[in-house]
């Protein structure tokens, strides 16, 4: 029921921007674009420290009806997407808003922990969705050291502190346990999804959580996913034409915008921050490879 004041009030709505009207319904939106953790001062990754502000502010909308997620990420770090995923949650809880996801190219690995933050998932028909599992990689030098006569030296303190090195020969025990902690992380991630999908999912354990990914149709008949649709539609259909969804943009510093501008000489001269770029950017399409994007 309206209150006093509403209905003294609503003669003069017309006259009243829309952002500041009560009768519009608001449902304030996050873009989670990228990889996750992964960053470099001209490609910043998603990470919890980056996204606190723009979280805080989105579910602290005045009259806000839900919190639109906007992800397009083909995953990355698993710490840095579960604690992203926890303020969320915390968030959601906290403020009682519905979460909605929308799937734009990828909601895969870390992307697909991100999309599980929300109470319902959309996708396009063509989103890559799932990709439910951990993986890891790196390149074995210690032939081409013996062709070229490069002779390895490394000093450690700490049997394992040299595990995994590529320039040596590979340790059958070193891969063991690489493998172990994988399947620790991958038997988290499987729990999470499982909370939070519940009865939802479809299809054996062995499908859903083989690391495999599927587009909009096999991911909803495996419950993964709830419907297709954009933002736009579905917000308008559920809430009116009148809806409004504000863009909560992450906000970069005044300190972050004095040390990039002060590093963008040397990112022209190819110093550096360029180097640190190119690696960025050469991992993350590695990544979106895998997907065929």
């Amino acid at each position: 029921m309206a209150s006093f004041v509403e209905t003294l009030l609503a003669p003069f709505n017309a006259l009243i921007p829309a952002r500041f009207r009560s009768d519009s319904p608001v449902v304030p939106v996050v873009r989670l674009s990228g990889m996750i953790g992964v960053s470099s001062p001209l490609r910043p990754g998603l990470t919890l420290a980056g996204l606190t502000r723009t979280l805080d502010r989105a579910f602290a909308v005045p009259r806000a009806r839900a919190v639109a997620l906007v992800i397009n990420s083909p995953g990355g770090s698993p710490t840095q997407s579960h604690l992203i995923f926890r303020r969320i949650r915390q968030l959601a809880e906290e403020k009682k808003l519905p979460v909605l996801a929308f799937i734009e190219d990828a909601g895969a690995s870390g992307g697909y922990m991100l999309a599980c933050a929300a109470d319902e998932i959309i996708c396009d028909d063509y989103s890559i969705v799932g990709s439910i599992g951990v993986i890891g990689g790196s390149f074995g030098f210690q032939e081409l050291m013996k062709k070229i006569g490069v002779e390895r030296r490394i000093y450690t303190s700490g049997e394992r502190k040299a595990m995994l090195d590529p320039f040596r020969e590979e340790n059958p025990e070193d891969v063991a346990r690489i493998k172990a902690i994988q399947a620790d992380i991958h038997a988290h991630f499987i729990e999470l999804v499982k909370k939070r999908r519940g009865t939802k999912l479809k299809g054996d354990d062995k499908v859903l959580f083989s690391g495999e990914f599927w587009t909009a149709d096999k991911a909803i008949d495996l419950g993964l996913a709830d419907s297709r649709g954009e933002l736009r539609s579905v917000l308008r259909e559920r809430y009116g034409d009148k809806v409004r969804t504000p863009v909560i943009a992450t906000e970069r510093g005044f300190l972050g915008r004095r040390l990039m501008g002060s590093r963008l000489p040397d990112m022209v001269r190819g110093r550096g921050g360029f180097a640190d770029d190119l690696m960025t950017a050469l991992e993350e399409r590695a990544l979106w490879s895998r997907y065929g994007l």
